[in-house]
């Protein structure tokens, strides 16, 4: 039931703040109450959901300070990683990430949402998991999961899909040639649209209008 409720969250159908009842959700799933609780609490641990006193479980809603700390820690980790990886890429990874950005695009165009989740995160572990580190491949997820209700505003934008199945292209084409530089460029762009998005949407619920591009 874990990966089913946090599939819920990463596609945008439970939204931040919104509240998880317990009886709500063994309907929902046809859960009994202990895996509920469980699951309520693997994703609590993940920093996906938080518990309020006299108020329950909801889907965490991040601050605007807080999106811009995690979206910084996600984007040194990612440049991390890419410092470690061993440019060019062998053939065998290259042909692999071609597939899975196959995989994406297929899905995608098909509105097949839970695969384009699955598809997407499969293309980013493959390179990131070329680090050789996998205390930071790992770290790197966690810390991806952790985004997921905020990651969960791309996936409803069917231009966005487009332009996340374009990056994939440009970072295998990056990665194939050895363009470090490049490579780290599309890596951190490429996270940026869902940050951008939650901002905005948060700025609207507070009549407040940031810069959804750069921050000040």
């Amino acid at each position: 039931m874990t990966h089913d409720l946090e599939l819920e969250i990463v596609l945008g159908r439970i939204r931040p703040r919104e509240r998880l009842v317990e009886d709500e959700l063994m309907a929902k799933f046809r859960a009994k109450r202990h895996v509920v609780r469980s699951a309520l609490n693997e994703l609590e641990q993940r920093g996906l959901i938080e518990r309020r006193q006299n108020k329950g479980a909801r889907v965490r809603e991040y601050t605007r300070d807080e999106v811009k700390a995690l979206y910084e820690f996600r984007a040194e980790l990612h440049r991390l990683a890419i410092s470690k990886i061993n440019l060019p890429l062998d053939d065998e990874t290259v042909a692999r990430m071609a597939d899975l950005a196959d995989a994406h695009e297929a899905a995608c165009a098909d509105g097949r949402l839970a695969d384009v989740i699955e598809h997407n995160n499969a293309f980013h572990d493959c390179l990131f998991d070329r680090c050789g580190n996998p205390f930071l491949a790992t770290t790197i997820r966690q810390v991806g999961a952790a985004a997921n209700s905020i990651r969960s505003y791309r996936i409803a934008d069917p231009n966005l899909l487009k332009q996340a199945a374009s990056e994939h292209r440009a970072m295998i084409e990056a990665a194939r040639v050895g363009d470090r530089e490049e490579l780290d460029r599309l890596v951190e762009r490429h996270i940026l649209p869902s940050r951008n998005l939650y901002l905005k949407d948060q700025a609207s619920q507070s009549e407040i209008v940031y810069p959804a591009t750069v921050w000040p």
